[in-house]
C-alpha cells in the first residue's frame, strides 16, 4: 500500500535543543519516541511526507494547503534564529488531492496563504526526522472549523489520491493533547483536560476511529486541545481497513499532554468504515427527531429541501396554524449537522407578508446563501436539524444589567455596521460573552460608539 506509515507527533518547541535546552530533559520518553519514528521513516524512505498542522494558515469553512514549490523556517520566534529548515512540496500529489476534494464538494487548496513561513507545528516533527532521513517532499494541511466528519473524508480523499499516483507516503498529524492539564499549564486546569487525554489515548491505542467522529465539539474545546483535527484528518487515511496501532509514549509533566503514536495500514475490513456508520447514525437520529418536529421546523425543513432538489421557491402548504399565517415577524432559522452549525439566516424585522414566508424565505438562505458555508448538498439533507426563532420586537438597551444571555438576544449598532446574537446559545453564559461576540460579528470593538438592543425569541426545535 502506498501508505507506509502515519504518525501523530507533538510540536513542543521545547523539544527543539537550542530551544528547550535543559527543560527539555521534563519531556524525554516524548524525545526518545520522536527518534523513534525518526528511525522507522528513514526505513520507510518515504518519497513525500504530508504534515497537518494545526498551526498552519486557518479557515472555518476552508481546508489550506501551503502553495508554491517550497518553503522555509526558522525557531526565530523561540529565540533559536539559528535552527533553519527548508522544504521542497510535492506538487503533483497537492494538485491530485485539490482535484478529488474539488469533486466531492470539500472546499480545500492553495488560496489564502497568509504566512509562507513554516509553523513550528510543521518544522518541529521534520526536525528529528531530518537527523535521519532527508531527500523528501512534504505537503503542509492545515485543519479548520469545518466538522470533525469533513476532516475524516478529506484523510479519505488524500489516501486515494496517493493511490492514484502510486506515491510512498508517510502522514504525521501533527498536534498537542490538551493543554489544560494543571493550573501551571498555558490555560490552567480544567477537568476535561485529563479526560480527553485519558480518552484519546484509549481510542488511539485501539484505533476506534469512528469514536473521534462522536466527540463533543464543546468537550473538545474546554479540554484546550490542540490536535484533534489532525488525528480525525489522519484516522480517515485508514477509512475500511485494518490498523497497527500503537501508543509510543505520553506525558504531560508541564500541564500540556505529548503523546506519540503510529499507524500502520492492514487489509481491508468492510467493518472499519467510520464515515459511512457515522452518516447512517446521524441519519437515523434525525429521522426519529422529524417525526417530533414542530410546524415551523417542519415548513423550514420542507422549503429547503423543495428548493436544494428543484432550484425553485416552496409555495405556501396547507394547513397551517393562524399564527404562522396571519401575524408577522423577523426570524431566525439555524441549521446544525451532528450539533455543529451549518448556517443561519434571519431577518431582525419582518420583510414578507407572514411568519410562514419569512420561514420559507429564510430556510433557503440559511441553507444556500450563508457566506460561511458551503450551499447545502441533497445528501445532507436527511441529516439537518432545524430551529426556527421567532423574534420579538427589539427595545433600547441603557445599561448591561438590563441583558441576559439565556433571555435576551442582542443587537449591536455602530460606525453604519451592525451585528445580532440571538439568545440561549450553548456556551454562552455570561453577558461579557455576549457582547464581545456580537461585537466582533458587527466589526466594532468595545472602544468604539455603538447602541445596543435587546430582543426577546420564540424558539421552535
Amino acid at each position: 500500500m502506498p501508505i507506509r506509515a502515519a504518525f501523530l507527533l507533538p510540536h513542543p518547541p521545547l523539544a527543539i535543543p537550542d530551544v528547550g535546552k535543559q527543560e527539555a530533559q521534563a519531556i524525554t520518553d516524548t524525545l526518545a519516541s520522536f527518534r523513534m519514528v525518526a528511525e522507522e521513516i528513514n526505513e520507510l524512505k518515504p518519497e513525500t511526507i504530508i504534515v497537518i498542522s494545526p498551526h498552519q494558515t486557518l479557515y472555518s469553512n476552508y481546508f489550506h494547503v501551503s502553495p508554491g514549490v517550497g518553503a522555509r523556517g526558522s525557531f526565530h520566534h523561540f529565540g533559536a534564529p539559528q535552527v533553519e529548515m527548508t522544504v521542497e512540496y510535492d506538487e503533483r500529489l497537492r494538485e491530485e488531492i485539490i482535484t478529488k476534494a474539488s469533486r466531492q464538494s470539500l472546499p480545500t487548496g492553495v488560496l489564502g496563504e497568509r504566512d509562507p513561513q513554516l509553523d513550528h507545528g510543521t518544522m518541529v516533527p521534520l526536525y528529528f526526522v531530518n537527523q535521519c532521513f532527508r531527500g523528501y517532499k512534504i505537503i503542509r494541511f492545515g485543519v479548520s472549523g469545518l466538522p470533525l466528519a469533513q476532516h475524516y473524508m478529506l484523510g479519505t480523499i488524500i489516501r486515494e489520491a496517493i493511490e492514484s499516483l502510486q506515491k510512498r507516503v508517510v502522514v504525521i498529524a501533527s498536534g498537542d493533547l490538551s493543554h489544560r492539564l494543571s493550573d501551571s499549564g498555558p490555560y490552567g486546569y480544567a477537568p476535561q483536560g485529563p479526560a480527553y487525554d485519558q480518552r484519546i489515548i484509549e481510542i488511539l491505542a485501539s484505533a476506534d476511529f469512528g469514536s473521534l467522529l462522536k466527540m463533543d465539539e464543546h468537550m473538545l474545546e474546554d479540554a484546550g486541545e490542540c490536535g484533534h483535527r489532525s488525528i480525525v484528518m489522519m484516522s480517515g487515511l485508514f477509512d475500511g481497513i485494518d490498523v497497527k496501532a500503537h501508543v509510543l509514549s505520553y506525558e504531560g509533566p508541564l500541564g500540556v499532554g505529548y503523546a506519540v503514536a503510529a499507524f500502520h495500514p492492514g487489509t481491508p475490513n468492510s467493518e472499519r468504515h467510520f464515515l459511512e456508520a457515522y452518516h447512517r447514525e446521524l441519519h437515523l437520529s434525525q429521522s426519529k427527531k422529524n417525526l417530533q418536529m414542530d410546524p415551523y421546523c417542519r415548513l423550514a425543513q420542507k422549503s429547503l429541501e423543495h428548493y436544494v432538489r428543484t432550484g425553485k421557491k416552496l409555495s405556501m402548504p396547507n394547513p397551517l396554524p393562524n399564527t404562522m399565517l396571519n401575524q408577522r415577524a423577523g426570524v431566525f432559522v439555524s441549521l446544525k449537522i451532528g450539533g455543529n452549525l451549518r448556517g443561519c439566516i434571519g431577518t431582525t424585522m419582518p420583510s414578507t407578508a407572514s411568519i410562514a414566508s419569512e420561514i420559507i424565505q429564510n430556510a433557503v438562505s440559511a441553507g444556500c446563501e450563508d457566506p460561511r458555508f458551503d450551499p447545502v448538498s441533497p445528501n445532507e439533507l436527511d441529516m439537518l436539524e432545524y430551529s426556527v426563532d421567532v423574534l420579538q420586537s427589539p427595545e433600547p438597551v441603557h445599561s448591561l444589567s438590563e441583558l441576559d444571555p439565556h433571555q435576551y438576544g442582542i443587537i449591536v449598532k455602530g460606525h453604519h455596521r451592525s451585528g445580532l446574537l440571538l439568545p440561549n446559545l450553548e456556551g454562552i453564559d455570561t453577558v461579557e460573552q455576549q457582547l464581545q461576540i456580537v461585537l466582533k460579528k458587527a466589526g466594532l470593538s468595545s472602544s468604539d460608539a455603538y447602541s445596543l438592543e435587546r430582543f426577546m425569541v420564540e424558539r421552535h426545535r
